[in-house]
Protein backbone atom coordinates (compact mmCIF):
# COMPACT_ATOMS: atom_id res chain seq x y z
CA UNK A 1 0.00 0.00 0.00
CA UNK A 2 2.79 2.40 0.95
CA UNK A 3 4.67 1.44 -2.17
CA UNK A 4 1.64 2.30 -4.33
CA UNK A 5 1.34 5.72 -2.68
CA UNK A 6 5.03 6.48 -3.23
CA UNK A 7 4.84 5.43 -6.88
CA UNK A 8 1.78 7.68 -7.40
CA UNK A 9 3.57 10.66 -5.81
CA UNK A 10 6.62 10.04 -7.98
CA UNK A 11 4.50 9.89 -11.15
CA UNK A 12 2.69 13.11 -10.25
CA UNK A 13 5.98 14.84 -9.52
CA UNK A 14 7.41 13.66 -12.86
CA UNK A 15 4.32 14.86 -14.76
CA UNK A 16 4.58 18.22 -12.96
CA UNK A 17 8.21 18.60 -13.93
CA UNK A 18 7.47 17.74 -17.56
CA UNK A 19 4.54 20.19 -17.74
CA UNK A 20 6.62 22.90 -16.06
CA UNK A 21 9.39 22.40 -18.62
CA UNK A 22 6.89 22.55 -21.50
CA UNK A 23 5.34 25.77 -20.14
CA UNK A 24 8.75 27.37 -19.61
CA UNK A 25 9.85 26.44 -23.14
CA UNK A 26 6.60 27.76 -24.65
CA UNK A 27 6.79 31.02 -22.71
CA UNK A 28 10.37 31.56 -23.84
CA UNK A 29 9.61 30.59 -27.44
CA UNK A 30 6.65 32.97 -27.83
CA UNK A 31 7.82 35.72 -25.50
CA UNK A 32 7.08 39.20 -26.83
CA UNK A 33 9.61 41.76 -25.74
CA UNK A 34 8.00 44.85 -24.24
CA UNK A 35 9.20 48.21 -25.45
CA UNK A 36 10.53 50.03 -22.36
CA UNK A 37 9.27 53.31 -23.81
CA UNK A 38 5.69 52.19 -23.17
CA UNK A 39 6.19 52.45 -19.41
CA UNK A 40 7.86 55.83 -19.83
CA UNK A 41 4.95 57.13 -21.89
CA UNK A 42 2.43 55.64 -19.46
CA UNK A 43 4.09 57.60 -16.65
CA UNK A 44 3.29 60.84 -18.52
CA UNK A 45 -0.41 60.01 -18.95
CA UNK A 46 -2.88 61.03 -16.21
CA UNK A 47 -3.80 57.46 -15.27
CA UNK A 48 -7.53 58.15 -15.08
CA UNK A 49 -8.40 55.34 -17.54
CA UNK A 50 -11.46 57.34 -18.58
CA UNK A 51 -11.52 55.97 -22.13
CA UNK A 52 -12.18 59.40 -23.61
CA UNK A 53 -9.31 58.87 -26.06
CA UNK A 54 -11.10 55.90 -27.61
CA UNK A 55 -8.77 53.31 -26.09
CA UNK A 56 -9.45 50.91 -23.24
CA UNK A 57 -7.31 52.91 -20.82
CA UNK A 58 -4.05 54.78 -20.37
CA UNK A 59 -1.96 51.62 -20.78
CA UNK A 60 -3.65 50.83 -24.08
CA UNK A 61 -3.10 54.40 -25.29
CA UNK A 62 0.57 54.29 -24.25
CA UNK A 63 1.10 51.17 -26.36
CA UNK A 64 -0.65 52.81 -29.31
CA UNK A 65 1.52 55.93 -29.00
CA UNK A 66 4.76 53.93 -29.00
CA UNK A 67 3.92 51.11 -31.38
CA UNK A 68 1.43 52.75 -33.76
CA UNK A 69 2.37 56.42 -33.63
CA UNK A 70 -0.92 57.49 -32.07
CA UNK A 71 -1.20 61.18 -31.18
CA UNK A 72 -0.93 61.66 -27.37
CA UNK A 73 -3.12 64.76 -27.58
CA UNK A 74 -6.06 62.37 -28.00
CA UNK A 75 -5.98 62.24 -24.22
CA UNK A 76 -8.27 65.02 -23.04
CA UNK A 77 -6.54 65.32 -19.68
CA UNK A 78 -2.95 65.46 -20.89
CA UNK A 79 -0.90 68.64 -20.49
CA UNK A 80 1.27 70.30 -23.12
CA UNK A 81 4.31 69.53 -20.94
CA UNK A 82 3.41 65.83 -20.98
CA UNK A 83 3.01 65.92 -24.77
CA UNK A 84 6.51 67.37 -25.07
CA UNK A 85 7.92 64.75 -22.69
CA UNK A 86 6.32 61.97 -24.74
CA UNK A 87 7.77 63.49 -27.91
CA UNK A 88 11.26 63.18 -26.40
CA UNK A 89 10.58 59.56 -25.43
CA UNK A 90 9.24 58.55 -28.86
CA UNK A 91 11.54 60.78 -30.90
CA UNK A 92 8.65 62.46 -32.70
CA UNK A 93 7.55 66.07 -32.94
CA UNK A 94 5.43 67.23 -30.02
CA UNK A 95 1.75 67.52 -30.88
CA UNK A 96 -0.06 70.72 -30.00
CA UNK A 97 -2.83 70.43 -27.48
CA UNK A 98 -6.14 71.53 -28.95
CA UNK A 99 -8.33 73.97 -27.05
CA UNK A 100 -9.63 72.43 -23.86
CA UNK A 101 -13.26 71.39 -23.90
CA UNK A 102 -15.60 70.98 -20.97
CA UNK A 103 -19.00 69.42 -20.54
CA UNK A 104 -22.14 71.53 -20.28
CA UNK A 105 -25.54 70.21 -19.22
CA UNK A 106 -27.95 72.11 -21.46
CA UNK A 107 -30.81 72.19 -18.99
CA UNK A 108 -31.84 74.45 -16.12
CA UNK A 109 -34.97 72.53 -15.16
CA UNK A 110 -34.27 71.66 -11.55
CA UNK A 111 -36.96 70.40 -9.19
CA UNK A 112 -38.07 73.97 -8.45
CA UNK A 113 -38.63 74.82 -12.13
CA UNK A 114 -39.60 71.63 -13.93
CA UNK A 115 -43.11 70.18 -13.67
CA UNK A 116 -43.34 66.54 -12.59
CA UNK A 117 -45.87 64.25 -14.20
CA UNK A 118 -44.94 61.18 -12.18
CA UNK A 119 -42.91 60.06 -9.20
CA UNK A 120 -39.98 57.75 -9.87
CA UNK A 121 -38.78 55.47 -7.06
CA UNK A 122 -36.66 53.02 -9.02
CA UNK A 123 -32.93 52.63 -9.60
CA UNK A 124 -31.08 55.95 -9.44
CA UNK A 125 -29.99 55.77 -13.04
CA UNK A 126 -31.16 58.07 -15.82
CA UNK A 127 -31.20 55.30 -18.41
CA UNK A 128 -33.48 53.18 -16.23
CA UNK A 129 -35.72 56.12 -15.35
CA UNK A 130 -36.04 57.03 -19.03
CA UNK A 131 -37.90 53.76 -19.62
CA UNK A 132 -40.58 54.28 -16.96
CA UNK A 133 -42.51 56.98 -15.08
CA UNK A 134 -43.42 58.93 -18.23
CA UNK A 135 -39.80 59.16 -19.26
CA UNK A 136 -38.31 59.75 -15.84
CA UNK A 137 -41.02 61.74 -14.14
CA UNK A 138 -40.28 65.27 -15.36
CA UNK A 139 -42.77 66.89 -17.68
CA UNK A 140 -40.07 67.99 -20.14
CA UNK A 141 -39.13 65.02 -22.28
CA UNK A 142 -35.82 66.65 -23.24
CA UNK A 143 -34.60 67.86 -19.84
CA UNK A 144 -32.14 66.52 -17.29
CA UNK A 145 -33.54 63.56 -15.36
CA UNK A 146 -31.23 64.23 -12.45
CA UNK A 147 -30.51 60.68 -11.30
CA UNK A 148 -26.75 60.94 -11.61
CA UNK A 149 -25.71 58.58 -14.40
CA UNK A 150 -23.34 61.24 -15.72
CA UNK A 151 -21.94 61.93 -12.24
CA UNK A 152 -21.25 58.22 -11.67
CA UNK A 153 -19.55 57.95 -15.06
CA UNK A 154 -17.25 60.95 -14.53
CA UNK A 155 -13.79 59.67 -13.48
CA UNK A 156 -12.77 63.14 -12.30
CA UNK A 157 -15.65 63.90 -9.94
CA UNK A 158 -16.59 66.96 -11.99
CA UNK A 159 -20.37 66.47 -11.87
CA UNK A 160 -22.77 66.54 -8.96
CA UNK A 161 -26.54 66.42 -8.72
CA UNK A 162 -28.20 69.41 -7.07
CA UNK A 163 -31.92 69.99 -6.83
CA UNK A 164 -32.62 67.30 -9.42
CA UNK A 165 -30.17 68.76 -11.93
CA UNK A 166 -26.67 67.75 -13.03
CA UNK A 167 -24.12 70.52 -12.45
CA UNK A 168 -20.66 70.46 -14.03
CA UNK A 169 -17.64 71.91 -12.24
CA UNK A 170 -15.66 73.11 -15.25
CA UNK A 171 -12.45 73.55 -13.24
CA UNK A 172 -12.46 69.77 -12.65
CA UNK A 173 -13.77 68.70 -16.05
CA UNK A 174 -11.15 67.62 -18.60
CA UNK A 175 -13.55 66.97 -21.48
CA UNK A 176 -13.18 63.19 -21.62
CA UNK A 177 -16.76 62.84 -22.88
CA UNK A 178 -17.84 59.97 -20.63
CA UNK A 179 -20.86 61.92 -19.39
CA UNK A 180 -21.84 62.83 -22.94
CA UNK A 181 -21.82 59.15 -23.89
CA UNK A 182 -24.05 57.92 -21.06
CA UNK A 183 -26.70 60.67 -21.01
CA UNK A 184 -29.86 59.04 -22.42
CA UNK A 185 -31.28 62.39 -23.50
CA UNK A 186 -28.10 63.62 -25.21
CA UNK A 187 -28.25 67.03 -23.55
CA UNK A 188 -24.63 67.07 -22.37
CA UNK A 189 -22.28 68.68 -24.86
CA UNK A 190 -18.53 69.22 -24.98
CA UNK A 191 -17.85 72.87 -25.71
CA UNK A 192 -14.75 75.11 -25.68
CA UNK A 193 -13.73 76.02 -22.14
CA UNK A 194 -13.42 79.64 -23.27
CA UNK A 195 -17.20 79.84 -23.78
CA UNK A 196 -18.68 81.16 -20.54
CA UNK A 197 -22.28 81.76 -21.65
CA UNK A 198 -24.74 79.01 -22.51
CA UNK A 199 -28.40 78.52 -23.33
CA UNK A 200 -29.53 76.03 -20.71
CA UNK A 201 -32.42 74.50 -22.61
CA UNK A 202 -32.47 71.49 -24.90
CA UNK A 203 -36.18 71.19 -25.66
CA UNK A 204 -37.38 70.64 -29.21
CA UNK A 205 -41.00 71.39 -28.30
CA UNK A 206 -42.68 74.61 -29.28
CA UNK A 207 -42.10 77.47 -26.79
CA UNK A 208 -45.69 77.36 -25.51
CA UNK A 209 -45.37 73.67 -24.67
CA UNK A 210 -41.95 74.19 -23.09
CA UNK A 211 -43.30 76.87 -20.81
CA UNK A 212 -46.04 74.56 -19.56
CA UNK A 213 -43.52 72.08 -18.19
CA UNK A 214 -40.55 74.29 -17.22
CA UNK A 215 -40.42 77.89 -16.00
CA UNK A 216 -36.82 78.32 -17.21
CA UNK A 217 -37.31 77.03 -20.75
CA UNK A 218 -36.11 78.95 -23.79
CA UNK A 219 -38.97 80.91 -25.36
CA UNK A 220 -37.13 81.44 -28.68
CA UNK A 221 -37.79 85.16 -28.25
CA UNK A 222 -34.48 85.92 -30.02
CA UNK A 223 -33.51 88.65 -27.55
CA UNK A 224 -30.10 87.06 -27.25
CA UNK A 225 -29.60 87.17 -31.02
CA UNK A 226 -30.69 90.81 -31.19
CA UNK A 227 -28.32 91.72 -28.35
CA UNK A 228 -25.17 89.99 -29.66
CA UNK A 229 -25.73 89.40 -33.37
CA UNK A 230 -26.56 86.46 -35.61
CA UNK A 231 -22.93 85.36 -35.85
CA UNK A 232 -22.86 84.27 -32.20
CA UNK A 233 -25.93 82.04 -32.35
CA UNK A 234 -27.52 79.42 -34.55
CA UNK A 235 -31.26 79.14 -34.94
CA UNK A 236 -33.15 76.14 -36.28
CA UNK A 237 -36.89 76.51 -35.97
CA UNK A 238 -37.63 77.08 -32.29
CA UNK A 239 -34.20 75.89 -31.19
CA UNK A 240 -31.61 78.58 -30.48
CA UNK A 241 -28.04 77.52 -29.77
CA UNK A 242 -24.77 79.24 -28.95
CA UNK A 243 -22.37 79.23 -31.90
CA UNK A 244 -19.42 77.75 -30.04
CA UNK A 245 -17.10 78.46 -32.93
CA UNK A 246 -17.75 82.15 -32.21
CA UNK A 247 -19.43 82.42 -28.81
CA UNK A 248 -20.74 85.74 -27.46
CA UNK A 249 -19.01 87.49 -24.57
CA UNK A 250 -20.51 87.51 -21.10
CA UNK A 251 -22.08 90.95 -21.52
CA UNK A 252 -24.82 89.40 -23.65
CA UNK A 253 -26.54 88.18 -20.48
CA UNK A 254 -27.28 91.73 -19.28
CA UNK A 255 -27.91 93.07 -22.78
CA UNK A 256 -30.42 90.37 -23.69
CA UNK A 257 -32.23 90.17 -20.36
CA UNK A 258 -33.44 86.62 -21.04
CA UNK A 259 -37.00 86.48 -19.63
CA UNK A 260 -36.62 82.95 -18.24
CA UNK A 261 -32.93 83.06 -17.37
CA UNK A 262 -32.01 80.09 -19.53
CA UNK A 263 -29.32 82.27 -21.13
CA UNK A 264 -26.77 82.71 -18.38
CA UNK A 265 -23.11 82.52 -17.44
CA UNK A 266 -21.75 79.24 -16.23
CA UNK A 267 -20.59 80.84 -12.98
CA UNK A 268 -24.02 82.40 -12.40
CA UNK A 269 -25.65 79.04 -12.90
CA UNK A 270 -23.24 77.48 -10.42
CA UNK A 271 -23.84 80.25 -7.86
CA UNK A 272 -27.59 79.85 -8.26
CA UNK A 273 -27.27 76.19 -7.41
CA UNK A 274 -25.02 77.03 -4.47
CA UNK A 275 -27.67 79.35 -3.06
CA UNK A 276 -30.41 76.77 -3.51
CA UNK A 277 -28.26 74.14 -1.83
CA UNK A 278 -27.68 76.43 1.17
CA UNK A 279 -31.41 77.23 1.35
CA UNK A 280 -32.19 73.50 1.37
CA UNK A 281 -29.64 72.81 4.11
CA UNK A 282 -30.86 75.71 6.29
Amino acid sequence: MLQTILISIAILALVGLILGAVIAFTAKKFEVESDPRIDDVLAQLPGANCGGCGFAGCSDLAQAIVLKGEDPSKCAAITQEACEAIAKITGKAASEKTEKKVAVVLCSGGNDKAVRNAQYNGILDCRSAQLVANGGGKGCRFGCLGYGTCAHACPFGAIEIRNGLAVVHSELCVGCGKCEQVCPRKLIKLVPASAKVHIYCNSLDKPVQRRKVCSSACLACRKCIKAAGEEHFSSQGFMIRINYANPPDESVVEKAGCPTGCLSREIDRRNENDLKKKETEA
